[in-house]
C-alpha cells in the first residue's frame, strides 16, 4: 500500500454511514474526515443518496451534505461506456454496472457495499474487478491488515 487507501462506497454502504453514528461505514467516513482514506463517490451514487434521504428523511438533507464534506468525499469521474457494457456481463442490473465501473475506472481500492445478491456474492464479479469487494467491517479489517503489513515491512 502506496500513499491514501480508497474506499468506493455504494449507495447502501453510504446511506448506513449518513443513517448510524457507530457502525463500520461511519467508521469509514470519520477516516475519511481524518485523511487517512479517500472516499470515493459516482455521481450516481450521490444522486440516489440524494433521493433516499430526501424520501426517508428530508431534514437531513443539509446533515448528508455537511458529513459528505467533513468525510473529504470524491466524486469520480464518470466511467466510459465500453467498460459499463463490460460490467454489465457480470451484474445484471445496468445501475450496478455503472456504480462498479466508475470505482473500476477510478482505481479504487476497496469497492464497499452491503449489496450481497448482486456484488459481495457475484463470484463472477469478484473475480473480474481488480479490488476487494465486502461490507464496511470487510473494508475495516481490510484497512488493518494494510496498515499491519506497513508496520512489519
Amino acid at each position: 500500500m502506496t500513499g491514501k487507501v480508497s474506499a468506493f462506497l455504494d449507495t447502501s454502504a453510504l446511506f448506513a454511514g449518513i443513517w448510524s453514528s457507530t457502525g463500520g461505514s461511519r467508521k469509514i467516513l470519520k477516516l475519511g474526515e481524518a485523511g487517512l482514506v479517500e472516499i470515493l463517490l459516482s455521481s450516481q451514487v450521490l444522486k440516489e443518496i440524494e433521493s433516499v434521504i430526501k424520501k426517508k428523511s428530508p431534514d437531513n438533507v443539509g446533515y448528508l451534505t455537511l458529513l459528505l464534506d467533513r468525510s473529504g468525499v470524491r466524486v469520480v469521474v464518470n466511467p466510459n461506456e465500453d467498460l459499463i457494457k463490460r460490467c454489465i456481463n457480470y451484474v445484471a442490473h445496468s445501475g450496478d454496472a455503472e456504480v462498479i465501473a466508475a470505482a473500476w475506472s477510478n482505481q479504487a481500492d476497496f469497492f464497499v457495499t452491503l449489496d450481497r445478491k448482486h456484488f459481495i456474492n457475484n463470484q463472477s464479479l469478484t473475480e473480474k474487478v481488480p479490488f476487494p469487494i465486502g461490507t464496511p467491517g470487510d473494508f475495516l479489517t481490510w484497512y488493518r491488515d494494510q496498515l499491519t503489513s506497513l508496520q512489519v515491512n
